[in-house]
């Protein structure tokens, strides 16, 4: 009659926890009135019934770290249904709980001597197993087996509506977390077009303000050619005219990271974008072993745009004496953009969100984090994940 309250009272315990560790917790203070021991844990496989996850309360061990294939559990008999109980009275000399490429390290760590496991089942399908162990040599016998089933059956059912519940959690938050992708995405390219049609706008207004200016003049000049001299200066003012062209062209279709790499492009935008009666002091490092050069092209150019937004800001708003680039393998691939300039005001800061948005965006749209840190000047990071890099080729 005494176990029989105490069973009622571990029902009663039940009531109200939603998740298995709260619920294992709750249970525990009258298991051990029924049962002396020193560890507890509940092993629940998946599905499949390939890997098991363990709860565990008293001692803090590294079961309940990770989970594990069935077949290394110590409990593996009762997991793959060869038996419903485990009975030992010195586990770490007992072949069942100890063998080769077993995880039975916490049984010799914390001397588990006596253990006894008794599979939860729901249905007549095992879902897992309640393993109860003591520290005593022999300590537990076929009563104790007889207890801890009936604590399992109790058990059972429960903490298999809870994990159920578990499942349908993740599940929904992955999706919730897919949806926002989805979304990010959808919102990104609505930002990328806008960003394009600036774009789009901005060499319009180049060609129109430098452009046909400077061959509006050509032509004027050319109607009032007289000498030899009147020629030089045309043939000069054109190769001027096609100088000017070529650089809107390069601005606008990256055909330097292509012929010549990433390194090479940012630093040929780098010494365009300063004026050399400056003295600004420019360095461009890449540390990545040509990785940013293998990477697929969407990406390889959303970087280099990212570079040239990030050190036109520098040039035009902070006053810088000196700009680096550095593409570096550090967890991902990195590409870092930092000056010594100033800290932005108010209103370069209202001219520069144009092109931080657009840099975030691009950066968003290649699975890539975007970091802009003041201190000292402005650092910019972009960071690839190391899944999204191409992998190194390793030679013979």
């Amino acid at each position: 009659m005494a176990d029989l309250a105490y069973y009622l009272r571990i029902s009663n315990h039940l009531a109200g926890n939603l998740d298995i560790k709260s619920a294992l917790r709750s249970v525990k203070s009258e298991i051990v009135r029924i049962l002396e021991i020193d560890h507890l844990d509940v092993c629940l496989i998946d599905e499949e019934g390939r890997l098991n996850t363990s709860y565990e309360v008293g001692l803090r061990t590294s079961w309940s770290r990770t989970r594990a294939p069935v077949e290394v559990s110590p409990v593996r008999d009762i997991l793959r249904g060869d038996c419903d109980y485990m009975l030992t009275g010195n586990a770490p000399e007992d072949p069942r709980y100890v063998f080769e490429g077993g995880d039975y390290d916490p049984i010799l760590k914390h001397n588990m001597r006596s253990r006894v496991n008794v599979a939860m089942k729901v249905l007549g399908r095992t879902i897992g197993s309640l393993n109860c162990s003591s520290q005593k040599l022999d300590f537990y016998d076929e009563q104790a087996v007889e207890q801890v089933r009936n604590i399992a059956d109790i058990l059972a059912p429960y903490f298999y509506a809870l994990r159920a519940n578990e499942q349908a959690r993740r599940e929904a938050i992955m999706r919730t977390e897919v949806q926002a992708r989805e979304e990010g995405l959808r919102l990104g390219a609505l930002s990328l077009t806008d960003a394009l049609e600036l774009e789009r706008q901005r060499i319009g207004m180049d060609l129109h303000d430098q452009t046909l200016a400077d061959m509006t003049r050509i032509s004027r000049d050319l109607e009032r050619c007289e000498t030899p001299q009147d020629l030089d200066g045309l043939r000069s003012s054109m190769r001027n005219c096609i100088q000017g062209l070529r650089e809107i062209i390069d601005t606008s279709i990256p055909s330097l990271l292509e012929l010549f790499g990433f390194q090479h492009a940012v630093r040929t935008h780098l010494e365009r974008a300063i004026d050399p009666d400056e003295g600004v002091e420019i360095d461009v490092r890449d540390l990545s072993g040509g990785m940013v050069d293998r990477l697929p092209q969407t990406k390889r150019i959303a970087l280099f745009r990212i570079a040239q937004e990030a050190i036109n800001n520098a040039v035009r708003h902070a006053s810088a004496s000196r700009i680096e680039v550095e593409i570096v393998c550090q967890d991902g691939l990195r590409l870092r953009v930092r000056d010594n300039g100033r800290s932005m005001g108010a209103i370069e800061i209202r001219q520069a969100s144009g092109g931080l948005t657009h840099m975030r965006t691009r950066a968003r749209l290649i699975a890539a984090q975007f970091e802009i840190r003041y201190n000292s000047g402005t650092e910019i990071t972009v960071c690839l994940p190391a899944s999204e890099c191409p992998k190194t080729e390793v030679l013979a």
